[in-house]
């Protein structure tokens, strides 16, 4: 399970969606996510499904590579489904037995909840898959530039964020290492109750936590080495510019929230 986490991982690529300039990325990708929320019926939430689906079609990330980052989150969904499924009343009963109820109205929800998660995960996800670390700060950096006015080390929060997105993949195979070494000494990390199963996994935090200190203390230290000062004085080889393709990705973005208002008004609220 620890290795179907895909998250901070980067593809390289030369499609559309990989070439396209970093801070459009992130606009583009948290207007998408803010819409996901404004979806009030399936009508406009298969949009949005449409649109992402057409999105990873161009950006020529594998279905597979897909499929695998919503893995690790799988229990998440079923656990929402399951809330939704068994504790809305409303609607028409379809199951009434015991203290088990199922309506309509819980149904409809369920599956409603689970597709916007499974949109914010990928939607979230493909921002990383298809955009260096490197563009990324970049990126980051550029869009917080107004606060540089009130005195707000931007370059230091988007190289932050970066670093810690960056690290996520190291610190999941560090991980991954670790416990495959407490099997081969004996450990049980698998069988007992929850309080046991988090209990042994204390052998297996301990060095993780260690090496992550130690991990983090070499990298301050060479980029001391190499007389690392922040962005004062930092000239970057690549200028990021807007080209055609990010301007198309505007439109098209504004077509998409033009339908879901427009699909929301007419068709309602569903849940």
């Amino acid at each position: 399970m620890v290795k179907d986490i895909t998250i901070g991982q980067f593809f390289p690529g030369t499609s559309v969606i990989h070439k396209m300039d970093p801070r459009m990325k992130l606009i583009l990708t948290l207007v998408f996510i803010v819409f996901i929320f404004v979806c009030k019926n399936f009508y406009s939430l298969l949009l949005m499904v449409a649109a992402l689906i057409c999105i990873v079609f161009v950006s020529k990330i594998s279905m597979r590579t897909i499929l695998k980052g919503i893995k690790p989150v799988l229990i998440i969904i079923v656990i929402t489904a399951l809330l939704n499924l068994f504790y809305i009343k409303e609607g028409t009963m379809l199951v009434d037995w015991h203290f088990i109820h199922i309506t309509t109205k819980g149904v409809y929800t369920a599956i409603f909840m689970v597709v916007r998660i499974m949109c914010l995960i990928v939607s979230s996800s493909l921002l990383t898959y298809t955009t260096s670390p490197t563009l990324i700060t970049d990126g980051i950096e550029q869009l917080l530039s107004p606060l540089k006015f009130m005195q707000g080390s931007v370059h230091t929060v988007a190289m932050m964020m970066t670093i810690a997105l960056r690290f996520i993949p190291t610190l999941i195979d560090e991980f991954d290492k670790i416990t495959s070494a407490q099997k081969a000494r004996g450990a049980d990390l698998e069988t007992g109750n929850l309080v046991e199963r988090t209990k042994a996994l204390i052998p297996v935090f301990i060095p993780l936590f260690i090496t992550s200190f130690r991990r983090a203390y070499d990298l301050a230290f060479a980029m001391e080495c190499r007389c690392y000062h922040g962005h004062k004085g930092r000239t970057r080889m690549k200028q990021m510019k807007y080209a055609r393709r990010d301007y198309l990705s505007i439109a098209v973005m504004l077509v998409i929230i033009a339908g879901i208002i427009l699909l929301n008004h007419f068709f309602g609220k569903v849940i």
